[in-house]
């Protein structure tokens, strides 16, 4: 349902929990327009991007309507322009995907350190999906860069994690909590939940629906001695949200009903306080 401008005013104005927290909304995204998310708000990936998933990122299945960001996953055949018949790459040995799907992020557009961000949401707890929401620092290589993931769904379970690097590259170190689904109430995945990050300079603390899921000290998560980023939590991160299908974690699909719908009612960043020294909302180059 779309939201009249003085009732949107109204309940950006009262967001209960940000204001009890002395928190001031610094940017949102609510999705009233329907058609193609804000160009201004989100990039769009292409292709196969991570994790050996089994969809092709495209525009197409990120759309607004009535109100809500709607990323849908389709069983279609896309084929792989980048097809190598000889290459040992995933991402070209391929000739297409199966599945198609979206990966929205905010990267070089905006970013935000330390503040409260706050995402309401619905998935679909089926097998072989991967719904997520997560940040990603804006400097540095994963996962030295830093990952948060606020909301991630696969084979059963809800996990909040966050990782930066060791010693060894690509290999990170995981502060992860999974909460199966079945622990959280009959046909829980019917219903929108507001998934919440709570970042400081101390600590991060991810919630769903005002639980607990998980706690991270920022004094566990220096990347090794010597590393050019000490702290990948004390810069900027972006927001990604995408709908990924299978891959390393994903499962498999084969019995799961298509098309999937991740609907996403809004995305909203607070934060205390602007210091002059910390870039917040700007374009920043990797």
């Amino acid at each position: 349902m779309k939201i009249k401008p003085m009732l949107l005013f109204i309940l950006l104005a009262l967001s209960a929990t940000a204001l009890a927290n002395n928190y001031q909304l610094v940017w949102a995204d609510e999705f009233n327009q329907d058609g193609d998310p804000k160009a201004g708000n989100w990039n769009l990936e292409h292709g196969f991007v991570r994790n050996n998933e089994l969809q092709w990122y495209q525009p197409d299945n990120a759309f607004c309507s009535n109100g809500l960001l709607i990323i849908e996953g389709r069983k279609e055949w896309k084929p792989n322009p980048n097809h190598k018949p000889n290459s040992n790459n995933w991402k070209t040995k391929r000739k297409g995907a199966a599945y198609t799907s979206s990966c929205l992020t905010t990267k070089g557009l905006h970013s935000w350190q330390y503040g409260r961000f706050e995402i309401r949401a619905k998935i679909e707890a089926r097998d072989g999906l991967w719904p997520a929401i997560w940040t990603l620092g804006v400097k540095g290589d994963w996962p030295n860069n830093g990952e948060i993931d606020i909301m991630e769904y696969y084979k059963g379970d809800i996990l909040a994690n966050v990782a930066s690097g060791t010693k060894r590259r690509w290999s990170p170190k995981w502060d992860t909590t999974k909460t199966p689904v079945a622990e959280l109430g009959a046909n829980w995945d019917d219903a929108f939940h507001v998934w919440r990050m709570d970042w400081t300079e101390k600590y991060i603390r991810l919630y769903v629906d005002d639980r607990l899921l998980n706690e991270t000290l920022l004094s566990t998560t220096n990347n090794p001695e010597g590393h050019p980023i000490k702290n990948p939590f004390h810069q900027p991160h972006y927001i990604l949200l995408n709908l990924a299908i299978g891959g390393i974690n994903g499962g498999d699909p084969a019995e799961t009903q298509f098309p999937s719908r991740y609907e996403i009612d809004y995305v909203r960043v607070y934060q205390k306080e602007r210091p002059e020294n910390i870039r917040q909302n700007d374009s920043v180059a990797e």
